[in-house]
């Protein structure tokens, strides 16, 4: 029996990707396959995208070697927004109220895709182009000054933001918190931005080019770290043999067929090996381009962050 539900939960992992048709047909009453235009989340989202376009465009009519330079920068934003808007917008965001599995996929989606991505595309100098003259030049010169720019070294130090997002992973996975989220939509955007920012923020640290050219064993440590706080979490998800929640413990057998227990298992497998892959695979990475700076120069470190 033991065999046949571990043979269950594995093929379960490929089935995910089948998932909104499945839940469509068995979610019964509730179309888990919608796709979910909330204002909140929406709304958002279309801003980000228009005021980015039009920064974009400002900042290539300006001169043509800005719009050299934006290109990877656009690459990268549209690939993060386009994979926040599948996390939050697509059908696996309702799929998720019906399996922890998809839930949890839509986490991840957050926190070691579109995080990393919007990060790469260092959006902000773009975002501000796309202000009036006179508001970009007091925005600006608030941000650049020593009130704003200050803490914002503080909060995004490697070991900080490690920290913080640990903690967010860990305190919202709690059965409590976890809940809290499933039972309140209120709840469930507070958790989704705690794990969206504190994503931000770690990546904003450990793709920041002085930190990894002035400190890479820390970035380095920083991300294994994370991999093994992660990995721990899923691992005793993956391994538990009864159920956290009794939020999904009560919706009983999963649209993908699984029990609660298997569901779970599921989830915390893919907590466990592709967060662990992720920040693995950037220690690496890291650790790589490192052992090949040169004494004297700044340049290996460029190609990481575009």
């Amino acid at each position: 029996m033991r065999e046949l539900s571990t043979r269950r939960v594995a093929a379960s992992g490929a089935c995910l990707v089948l998932a909104p048709a499945v839940c469509h047909a068995h979610a019964g009453g509730h179309d888990a396959a919608a796709w979910t235009f909330d204002a909140g989340v929406v709304v958002p989202l279309l801003v980000a995208l228009v005021a980015y376009a039009l920064g974009s465009h400002r900042l290539a009519v300006r001169s043509a070697r800005g719009r050299m330079s934006q290109r990877a920068g656009r690459r990268w934003f549209l690939l993060g927004w386009g994979t926040l808007a599948l996390a939050l917008v697509s059908p696996l965001h309702a799929g998720g109220e019906h399996s922890f599995a998809l839930h949890m996929t839509e986490h991840e989606l957050l926190m070691l895709v579109a995080a990393p991505l919007l990060v790469l595309a260092r959006p902000l100098g773009t975002l501000l182009w796309a202000l009036p003259h006179a508001a970009r030049a007091v925005v600006g010169s608030w941000i650049r000054s020593r009130v704003v720019a200050d803490p914002w070294q503080a909060l995004t130090g490697p070991v900080t933001t490690t920290v913080l997002q640990a903690v967010a992973l860990w305190a919202w996975h709690a059965p409590r918190l976890f809940g809290l989220a499933l039972a309140s939509e209120g709840w469930h955007v507070v958790q989704h931005l705690s794990f969206l920012l504190t994503a931000l923020l770690f990546w904003t640290a450990m793709l920041e080019r002085r930190r990894m050219q002035r400190h890479p064993a820390v970035i380095i440590g920083c991300l294994f770290a994370t991999a093994t706080v992660s990995g721990a979490l899923g691992a005793l998800m993956a391994f538990s043999s009864s159920p956290w929640y009794a939020g999904y413990a009560a919706l009983g057998m999963t649209p993908l067929g699984l029990t609660p227990v298997e569901d779970q298992q599921v989830a915390g497998l893919l907590m466990w090996v592709p967060g662990g892959l992720v920040h693995a695979g950037a220690a690496l990475a890291i650790l790589a381009r490192s052992l090949r700076q040169p004494r004297h120069g700044r340049q290996p470190w460029a190609g990481i962050t575009g």
